[in-house]
């Protein structure tokens, strides 16, 4: 590119960065009058190019040298060609974030850009799941996540650089290690591992090396163990060490802290080198940066895509000439095809919202002298609730002229010293209307019950769901009148509810516990499989149970198998025992397989792992065929090996794996002291 060329690249990105500046400003001020606590945001104007590239880096500038940034970058650029996708933006999750907007955006897609990232900063800040890995890194609870990556990149590149690492062998080693990238316990708080300290480097007394001699422990347990009490342990209760003494998730790390190579000119494992370990550290700290966006997918895009909506439609952040190019937009993003979280996740927070409400309002009305659960429907009409509940006008349409008529509502909806501004002109109204409210003026604003898409929504209430509330209400006759119940309904609790639901939750959870007959049933979600009797695909249930089945199995562990360490010196041979903690969902075979093989080159010493099949024979299934059913599977253990030349598979008695298959479906979603 010619200097004169690149000099107005930046001039003209310079004059976009200049137009944006009040959007930005704007839509900072909109999302904390909306409640919304985000980190701060830098934002950077690049084009197609360089948009395809940061989204192959993950979000970031500067990674470590890999092939697998140019595959990704090559599948973008080709999504973008011919699958007709358009990257509107990417933020990172970091204090400050980073957001990028592409230059060739129209203003009203930077402008849904920029509310949609104000809500992504938001949730990176406040989501406890995103501080499983920050509160591990520092006492602030932050981290630089930019020159974590950096730091990585230019260290991987130092190593492919010295001429005594061969380079293709660092790039190798990456490979292996990337194989188990989402082997790692998201459920814990991160910490860096200690320096690994083998047998050789631990002192030992005389009487406890020798009492470790006698139990005829391998060498990888007598680097374990190091005292008295847990050697008379032992004899007391004769029993053998277990290695881990629990089964270990973080795979990562086991082999991080008691993996060696396998040097195929002696044909013996031997310490790791250096380099080696390092590298493998880097990859488990990513890996344990990424899981939070990996395991709060729906929830993160369902609440961007809400609030943007709540920014740039309800609170009209669309000026009038843009409103059709953002609606244009969101429903693009909305309606694309096969399981969209940005979809799935709005109706979430939607349902929650709008559910959260509908108690507050019922539990108001049960209060009322004379109505109880069992006649509310038949005593209260809901139509006329509703209009009761309609925002004040003054409220609905804030101008320039109506000012005044602000007065006349609730002194905690109106922020008093913006509105003396609008008042002096200082403030433009007609534009930014939300400048003049409180938080408890907004919700007021946009109360979810009276929209036109929900307005059926307190009627659907049905009666078991009115005992369950009526049922506890101890203070009831409270009120002696329906409007004098309404009058004291609290209009934040939809939004209040949401902000404490962005905390705790992750996706599991959240489908968990928000996925319920109601919801299913009127966004028509269900399931299907693939029937090996017709060999075609067919609707399954519609059932809340099955969806929620259906869906939390394919949230849970990111979506992939969970494998945990079983045992580090299997046979008493110092080989690797993993297993599959099966939940009703068979592995890919094949790529266990080859997976196994990555993972000797990890270990170095050959590698074993357990799971659970469905097997069905031919004839069954021609039986099933006849009879218009689906055959029925049998459940198999397997054990399968690879001992640095051949992978070999057999079958296994039900007692060696039983322990591994859960009693009900066990979607593995958090530490018990989480959500009570």
């Amino acid at each position: 590119m010619s200097k004169r060329n690149s000099n107005a690249d930046r001039f003209r990105k310079q004059a976009i960065a200049a137009d944006l500046e009040e959007p930005v400003t704007e839509a900072r001020n909109l999302a904390q009058k909306l409640g919304l606590e985000p980190y701060p945001v830098k934002y950077w104007i690049i084009d197609y190019d360089e948009m395809n590239e940061l989204i192959a880096y993950g979000g970031f500038q500067s990674r470590y040298p890999h092939w697998r940034w140019g595959m990704q970058y090559d599948k973008q650029q080709k999504q973008g060609q011919y699958g007709g996708g358009k990257a509107f933006e990417i933020v990172n999750n970091d204090n400050p974030a980073h957001a990028f907007l592409q230059e060739s955006n129209t203003v009203a897609d930077q402008k849904a850009v920029i509310t949609h990232v104000e809500a992504h900063s938001d949730f990176f800040a406040n989501n406890e799941w995103f501080g499983m890995f920050t509160r591990g890194q520092s006492d602030e609870g932050q981290v630089n996540a930019a020159a974590m990556l950096e730091r990585h990149a230019r260290a991987i590149d130092e190593y492919m650089s010295d001429p005594e690492i061969d380079r293709a062998e660092v790039e190798k080693w990456i490979d292996h290690c990337l194989s188990l990238e989402d082997n790692i316990d998201q459920h814990q708080i991160f910490t860096r591992r200690l320096d690994v300290d083998g047998p050789a480097g631990a002192e030992l007394d005389e009487d406890l090396a020798e009492k470790l001699d006698e139990l005829e422990l391998s060498d990888e347990i007598k680097g374990e163990v190091f005292n008295e009490e847990w050697i008379e342990k032992l004899e007391d209760e004769d029993i053998t060490a277990n290695f881990p003494e629990q089964p270990q998730k973080d795979v990562l790390a086991f082999v991080r802290e008691h993996g060696k190579q396998y040097d195929e000119e002696t044909g013996r494992a031997v310490e790791m080198a250096e380099w080696q370990r390092d590298i493998l550290d880097m990859m488990r700290a990513e890996a344990y940066y990424f899981a939070a966006q990996k395991m709060t997918k729906v929830m993160n895009e369902g609440w961007a895509a809400y609030w943007e909506s709540t920014m740039m439609t309800d609170e009209t952040f669309a000026g009038d000439d843009e409103f059709l190019n953002y609606a244009d937009h969101m429903a693009k993003v909305l309606a694309s095809g096969g399981l969209n979280p940005y979809s799935l996740g709005m109706e979430l927070w939607e349902y929650v919202e709008n559910t959260t409400n509908r108690r507050e309002v019922l539990e108001r009305l049960l209060r009322v002298e004379g109505i109880s659960w069992r006649n509310l429907t038949d005593v209260v009409d809901f139509d006329d609730v509703l209009e009761t509940l309609e925002p004040p006008t003054a409220l609905a349409t804030i101008t320039p002229e109506t000012l005044d008529d602000l007065a006349a509502v609730r002194d905690e909806w109106v922020d008093h010293e913006a509105l003396e501004r609008a008042r002096a002109d200082e403030i433009d109204v007609s534009k930014y209307p939300w400048t003049v409210l409180t938080y408890e003026g907004l919700a007021r604003r946009h109360y979810s019950l009276v929209k036109r898409q929900n307005r059926g929504f307190l009627a659907r209430v049905n009666q078991n769901e009115l005992e369950r509330i009526g049922r506890y209400l101890f203070d009831d006759a409270r009120y002696g009148s329906v409007e004098e119940a309404l009058a004291d309904v609290d209009f934040t609790a939809g939004w209040d509810r949401l902000f404490d639901v962005r905390e705790s939750h992750n996706d599991v959870t959240f489908l968990d516990e928000f996925l319920t007959q109601e919801f299913i049933t009127e966004n028509n979600y269900f399931t299907y499989e693939h029937s090996q009797a017709t060999g075609q695909f067919h609707v399954t249930s519609d059932a809340a149970e099955d969806v929620k089945k259906k869906l939390l199995l394919q949230f849970t562990n990111f979506g992939k198998p969970t494998i945990a360490v079983y045992d580090g010196n299997y046979n008493n041979a110092n080989e690797l025992l993993l297993g599959h903690q099966y939940n009703g969902v068979m592995l890919d075979l094949g790529q266990a397989k080859e997976t196994l093989k990555r993972i000797f080159e990890l270990w170095g010493r050959p590698v074993n792992l357990l799971t659970i099949v469905k097997e069905v024979d031919d004839h069954d299934i021609e039986v099933a065929k006849r009879r218009n059913r689906e055959p029925e599977p049998e459940e198999q253990g397997k054990l399968i090996r690879y001992d640095g030349q051949t992978v070999t598979t057999e079958d296994v008695p039900w007692e060696e794996v039983e322990h591994l298959a859960a009693d009900d479906v066990d979607y593995d979603t958090k530490p018990d002291e989480w959500l009570a």
